[in-house]
């Protein structure tokens, strides 16, 4: 998950009831697979005073940067976006990479084309 990002700012009052999404995904964050993912990541946990609801700020290596309620949304969501964005990035910098035009433009009469069928192959019967 942290390959895709450059900045993590997690931002909760210890006090505050509903920080489980924020712990649970700062405990993510610092998992040693997670750290591995993108050592350059820089992140950093703002502990508050007020009632500021807690939340998660994510700046993605694109410098696209995104903010999470974590009061009413769970870490694994959290995480499932990020991901989903991060494969969107990757794809997109392979296309740009390869020359080719980003987005991907499909034709409305290439959609409704018929595709072939495809059937499984019969396994071979073993020889004795």
């Amino acid at each position: 998950m942290l390959k895709f990002l450059s900045k993590v700012r997690i931002e909760f009052n210890a006090l505050d009831p509903r920080l489980a999404s924020c712990m649970e995904f700062l405990a993510q964050c610092n998992a040693r697979k997670a750290k591995e993912s993108n050592p350059a990541c820089k992140l950093e946990v703002k502990r508050r005073t007020d009632d500021h609801p807690p939340q998660i700020r994510v700046t993605f290596v694109n410098g696209v940067e995104e903010v999470f309620d974590a009061t009413s949304t769970p870490a694994q969501t959290i995480r499932t976006m990020i991901l989903e964005k991060g494969r969107y990035l990757e794809t997109e910098q392979m296309f740009l990479e390869a020359g080719e035009k980003w987005p991907v433009i499909i034709p409305e009469e290439e959609i409704h084309q018929h595709a072939p069928g495809t059937k499984p192959r019969k396994a071979e019967e073993k020889k004795t």
